[in-house]
């Protein structure tokens, strides 16, 4: 096992794609009781901490497989650990493992905050029970989980149990106020949210925590921003701490809070979230008469999926006359046979190809993509190029506009989801402007 302790030493089973860390992955996972996992439990009694940690973090990240009773094993040992990091990891281990009941064993018999705290965390459920608790951050927890389940009637008790708490409970709990934060919002309790804010970001020592939960809001609630962003500049200081840093960055995604508040923001120091790069284009796009816009399209299949410059292209066609039948083939396979960019900016063409009577069709096509993350803006700028004979779809972009929460998103930051989300509502509010604003006749959707 010569290479694993190497692979431990040089840091590498830790980095990710490393071939020796896939080499310890593919082996334990064959073997949960080879070599490779028999070397790494024993190497979790390692003289050198860090050696005891690297070795708890691979376990941790190889445990969730299904039960694992060595490992669960090796790690209640590390429980007692003199070093704190290794007794976190030890704790998270426990659960990663299978081991809950010993967990919550645990939990009960020992008295070390760390260790406490961190098999609570990665407990995550089941201690509503501990509302009693001596230790502040599991309390917390506990009422967290049962303010989650609880009927209105029950929330002021709970509320002032959390405030109680909450000063101490951070110690122990670095995302205590990203958790309220998503609880209350799960609640549907958004105006209870400022308020809690404005509480803890007003007392310096729960600003932090304070702060976790304002961003937090300004993830999940659109006028959380607007809301918020006042807060959070009259409590910075001339050195905000981290977390309040990081919120006023948030904040400053949201056009609509920098269009109210960006002057109070030139007041304080922080770093405004960076705008989004958009795909340069030719200043000049290609021209295309009838004639070079007919020879495009002869090059390609009838099955064409995607066909870059279609409005300039079938735009032209269209300008000379009407499209053959070839051609209307291949606008009917971009237009129809799979969403997308593509998609949206060929559907104006079609319904210049088919007339009004398409129109009921192919708005049934780009309805239900408005609200998609990936592609809603390419169909909002559709709706928007089609002027007043998009009227039709106006309460679907008017749904769009008027929703408190933010549209769920995947990217790699939750920063980076909710800008999604305020490209969307820019682009829905530009498609209702264009919608209402355009003539009867509208020349753009020729």
């Amino acid at each position: 096992m010569k290479w694993l302790d190497q692979a431990l030493a040089t840091g590498a089973a830790s980095t990710p794609g490393h071939p020796s860390r896939t080499a310890i992955f593919d082996a334990v996972r064959a073997e949960r009781t080879g070599p490779v996992a028999t070397r790494l439990l024993r190497l979790s009694r390692d003289e050198d901490p860090l050696v005891r940690r690297e070795v708890l973090d691979l376990l941790w990240s190889l445990g969730f497989g299904g039960p694992w009773p060595e490992a669960a094993d090796a790690a209640l040992a590390r429980l007692t650990d003199r070093d704190a990091e290794v007794r976190r990891r030890a704790a998270r281990l426990v659960v990663a493992a299978g081991r809950r009941d010993l967990a919550l064993a645990a939990l009960a018999e020992l008295t070390d905050p760390v260790v406490r705290s961190a098999l609570a965390e990665a407990l995550g459920t089941g201690l509503a029970h501990l509302r009693a608790d001596p230790l502040a951050a599991i309390r917390f927890r506990a009422h967290l989980e049962t303010l989650r389940a609880a009927p209105p009637a029950q929330w002021p008790a709970l509320d002032a149990a959390l405030h109680a708490d909450a000063r101490e409970a951070a110690l122990h709990w670095e995302r205590l106020g990203q958790a309220w934060g998503r609880t209350l919002c799960g609640l549907g309790r958004e105006q209870d949210t400022y308020a809690v804010t404005a509480g803890l970001l007003a007392d310096p020592a729960t600003r932090e925590t304070g702060a976790d939960l304002a961003r937090e809001a300004c993830h999940q609630w659109r006028a959380a921003p607007v809301e918020l962003l006042p807060l959070l500049v009259r409590h910075c200081g001339p050195e905000p701490g981290p977390a309040l840093a990081r919120a006023l960055t948030t904040a400053s995604i949201s056009e609509a809070a920098m269009r109210r508040h960006g002057a109070l923001t030139a007041t304080v120091p922080f770093r405004p979230y960076p705008k989004p790069r958009r795909p340069s284009c030719p200043a000049v796009p290609p021209a295309y008469d009838s004639l070079s816009a007919a020879g495009v399209l002869a090059a390609r299949p009838v099955g064409i999926g995607r066909l870059g410059r279609a409005p300039e292209i079938f735009g032209a066609l269209l300008d000379a006359g009407p499209l053959t039948f070839r051609q209307a083939a291949q606008l009917y396979n971009l237009t129809f046979l799979r969403p997308g960019a593509t998609q949206a900016r060929c559907v104006p063409l079609w319904l210049r190809h088919a007339g009004p009577a398409a129109l009921p069709r192919l708005l049934a096509l780009l309805v239900p993509h408005l609200g998609d993350y990936t592609i809603g803006e390419h169909y909002l700028a559709c709706l928007a190029r089609m002027g007043r004979q998009a009227l039709p779809a106006l309460p679907a972009v008017a749904a769009l506009i008027d929703r408190r929460t933010r549209i769920p998103a995947n990217d790699s930051t939750r920063d980076a989801e909710m800008r999604l989300d305020e490209l969307l509502l820019a682009a829905a509010l530009a498609a209702r402007r264009a919608i209402l604003a355009a003539p009867a006749v509208n020349p753009a959707a020729r």
